[in-house]
């Protein structure tokens, strides 16, 4: 089940990002997400099995007068991915933009470890920055149209 986020799922998501933590994010990132999600989160939403937080992952509008949106903060727990809880969560944000006839292009801003996942979508990679989040995280910066 994919439900929106609660303040009460904080600390559950902010263990989630630990399990992930330094294959897919940066130690250091765990301070960013602590305030992305008590003053950040437009629409943010977490996967749920049986009351247990599996995944989640955001949106974030106001890009290019209005036009695109940025998916942001998505993230699995280890055990579970590769079993399509990412897909489902994004699969369920563009789904959600695409009612929006306001957004021309969704945005992923993500590493060299997961940029990949997101080429499955049709998302393009547009650009690449190195060591941006921290040394050895590089920005993966992907683009998709869906309008």
């Amino acid at each position: 089940m994919i439900r929106h986020y609660r303040a009460s799922d904080k600390k559950h998501l902010i263990k989630l990002l630990e399990l992930n933590s330094p294959s897919c994010f940066h130690p250091s990132e765990k301070a960013d997400f602590s305030q992305y999600l008590d003053n950040e989160t437009e629409q943010y939403y977490v996967y749920l099995n049986e009351q247990e937080i599996l995944g989640c992952g955001g949106i974030n509008f106001g890009f290019d007068q209005g036009r695109t949106a940025r998916l942001s903060w998505d993230m699995v727990h280890p055990s579970f991915q590769g079993k399509h809880i990412g897909s489902q969560l994004v699969n369920h944000r563009i789904s959600h933009l695409k009612t929006n006839t306001a957004i021309e292009y969704v945005v992923v801003r993500t590493t060299q470890m997961a940029y990949k996942f997101y080429l499955k979508f049709g998302f393009k990679l547009e650009n690449i920055e190195k060591n941006y989040w921290e040394t050895g995280f590089d920005l993966y910066y992907l683009v998709l149209k869906i309008k």
